[in-house]
C-alpha cells in the first residue's frame, strides 16, 4: 500500500513538474519576445498604459450602455414586452432550431443580459417540461449565441455604423440556427439515449412575482434593479476587457507613430497582424477584412465580447474600421460572445459536461457561419 501511495505521489509529482517547466517555458519565450522588441521597460511600460486607458476609455464606456440597456431590459421584462416576443417567436423555434417555441425566452433573456440567463432558466421545473434531453443541453449554444447581443449592437451604433450591426445581428442568429443544430445532431450520434424526456424531479419551480404597485413604482424599481444588473455586468467584463484585450493589442498593433517604440498605450509588436499576413486572402475573401489586424476582434471574442469590443476603438482610431468590419463584428462577437470561458461552466452546471467538445465544436463552426454570413449579406446590400 505504501509503495503504491509513493508511486502515485511520484507520478503526480512529475505531472506537476512537466506543467511547472511548460509554463515557464511559455511565459518567458512570449514575454522575452516581446521585451526583445520592445525592450523590457518600453513593454511594462505599455502593459500598463493600455490597461489604463481601456479602463478609462472603454471599460467605463461600455459599461454605461450595459447599464441603460440593463434598465431597458428590465423594463421589457416588467411590462410583459418580453412575453409578447416570446409568443411571437414561438412559431419559429421548431423548425429553425428543433426547439420548443418556449425557448424563444432564452434567446430573448441572454440578448438582454449574458450567456448565464440561459442556463437560469434550464434549470426550471416548469420550463424543462417541453425539452428532450439533447435539446436541453443544446440551449446552451442557443443561448451563447445571443449573449450581450444588446449591447453589442448598442456599442456598435454608438461608433456610427448602426446599419451594419443589423446585419451582424442577421449573421449571428444564422450562425445560432447551424450552432444549434450541429450540437444536437452529434449528441444524438455519440449518445442516442439522449432522445428522452428531461426529468424535473430535482429541478426548482419558478418563482411567481406578481406586483400590485402602480406603474410609476413598478417603473422605478424595474430602471434601478435593471441597472444594478448593468453595473454588475460591466464590472465582470473588466478583467477580460484588460487581461486579454490588453494582451491581444500588444501582439496586434506596431510601434508608435514615429516608427519607434516609446512605452505608450497601445503599442506591440505586430505578431498577429504578420502571421495573418500569411494567409490574408482567406479573411479577405472569408469576412472581407481589408486589414489583417482586424482579425484580432474574433480571436478576442472567443474569451470575452466585452474584450472584444475594446479593441473597437483603437481600430477606429486606427481608420480601419468600416461596414463590413462592424456586421462581421457584431455577428461573431454575438455569436462567439466568449463562449470558451462560459460553455464549461454551462454545461456543468447542466451536468452535462462529457459534451463539452460537441458544444465547442458546434459553436466554434457557427460563430465562423455568422461571420462569413453577415460578410456576404453586407456585400449584396451593397450591390443594391
Amino acid at each position: 500500500m505504501e509503495t503504491r501511495s509513493q508511486e502515485h505521489d511520484n507520478k503526480k509529482f512529475r505531472r506537476h513538474l512537466i506543467e511547472a517547466l511548460g509554463f515557464i517555458v511559455l511565459f518567458f519565450g512570449i514575454f522575452g519576445y516581446i521585451g526583445h522588441v520592445m525592450s523590457l521597460p518600453n513593454m511594462l511600460n505599455t502593459i500598463m498604459q493600455t490597461s489604463y486607458h481601456l479602463l478609462l476609455e472603454t471599460v467605463f464606456y461600455i459599461m454605461g450602455i450595459t447599464v441603460l440597456s440593463g434598465a431597458l431590459g428590465s423594463l421589457l421584462v416588467e411590462f410583459h414586452i418580453v412575453d409578447m416576443l416570446e409568443r411571437l417567436l414561438r412559431p419559429l423555434m421548431k423548425p429553425l432550431y428543433n426547439l420548443p417555441g418556449v425557448s424563444a425566452l432564452g434567446g430573448i433573456l441572454t440578448f438582454l443580459s449574458d450567456n448565464p440567463a440561459i442556463i437560469t432558466l434550464a434549470q426550471d421545473r416548469k420550463f424543462c417540461t417541453f425539452f428532450k434531453k439533447y435539446q436541453l443541453v443544446s440551449l446552451t449554444n442557443f443561448g451563447t449565441a445571443f449573449g450581450m447581443g444588446l449591447v453589442v449592437i448598442i456599442f456598435m451604433a454608438g461608433k456610427g455604423h448602426g446599419s451594419g450591426a443589423m446585419i451582424g445581428l442577421a449573421g449571428a442568429i444564422v450562425g445560432s440556427i447551424v450552432s444549434t443544430r450541429i450540437m444536437q445532431r452529434s449528441t444524438l450520434k455519440r449518445y442516442p439515449e439522449l432522445d428522452s424526456p428531461v426529468h424535473v424531479d430535482n429541478m426548482q419551480e419558478e418563482e411567481v412575482k406578481d406586483s400590485h404597485d402602480n406603474i410609476f413604482i413598478r417603473t422605478l424599481n424595474a430602471i434601478l434593479d435593471g441597472g444594478k444588473t448593468g453595473v454588475d455586468l460591466g464590472l465582470a467584463i473588466i478583467p477580460g476587457v484588460l487581461i486579454i484585450s490588453t494582451a491581444v493589442m500588444m501582439l496586434t498593433n506596431g510601434p508608435g507613430a514615429d516608427g519607434i517604440y516609446n512605452g505608450e498605450a497601445y503599442e506591440g509588436v505586430g505578431l498577429l497582424p504578420a502571421l495573418a499576413d500569411k494567409v490574408d486572402f482567406i479573411f479577405r475573401w472569408l469576412f472581407g477584412f481589408e486589414d489583417s489586424r482586424l482579425i484580432a476582434f474574433p480571436i478576442t471574442a472567443l474569451g470575452a465580447v466585452g474584450a472584444a469590443l475594446g479593441l473597437v476603438p483603437n481600430f477606429a482610431d486606427q481608420g480601419i474600421l468600416d461596414g463590413n468590419a462592424v456586421a462581421v463584428f457584431t455577428a461573431m462577437g454575438m455569436c462567439w460572445s466568449g463562449f470558451l470561458s462560459t460553455h464549461t461552466a454551462m454545461l456543468d452546471s447542466l451536468k452535462y459536461r462529457r459534451l463539452i467538445s460537441q458544444a465547442i465544436t458546434a459553436h466554434t463552426i457557427g460563430g465562423l457561419v455568422a461571420g462569413i454570413f453577415a460578410h456576404w449579406l453586407f456585400v449584396l446590400i451593397s450591390l443594391i
